[in-house]
């Protein structure tokens, strides 16, 4: 039995489904982050320990280190390129460090041996909706 040979066709289809793939793609690579850049100003970095405000500092472009000492230990921020990570901390686990670089309001680091939450808001004071409450 011989092989069977693709049609004009199967490679207009298959040409069709490609274009529209990189339809969706390629503008998330130029000029996708644009409009978020644009509105970096309006976001801030909302820190808490147990629960309660400690610190509330503007997202910026430009580097700047926090260090978070609590009587559990200590962490380490840093605000950067329009986001925020953990850089280092002092808890047995680690696990913060993991969280990784967050830019989106909404998105956030917890250090739950050291009840720290880092996390990204619209405005200072500004309330985010709540998705969902476990426990």
């Amino acid at each position: 039995m011989k092989g069977k040979m693709m049609k004009r066709g199967d490679l207009i289809l298959i040409g069709i489904v490609v274009i529209a793939a990189l339809a969706f793609i390629v503008p998330r690579y130029w000029g996708g982050n644009e409009s978020e850049k644009n509105h970096i100003e309006n976001r801030f970095v909302h820190i808490e320990v147990n629960g309660e405000a400690y610190r509330t500092l503007p997202l910026t472009e430009e580097e700047q280190v926090v260090m978070i000492k609590t009587e559990d230990g200590f962490n380490q921020i840093k605000i950067h390129n329009g986001g925020v990570e953990m850089i280092d901390a002092d808890c047995p686990d680690e696990l913060c460090l993991g969280f990784g670089f967050v830019t989106r309001p909404g998105q956030q680091i917890v250090c739950l041996p050291h009840r720290v939450s880092v996390f990204i808001g619209v405005e200072s004071g500004e309330e985010l909706e709540v998705d969902d409450v476990v426990g």
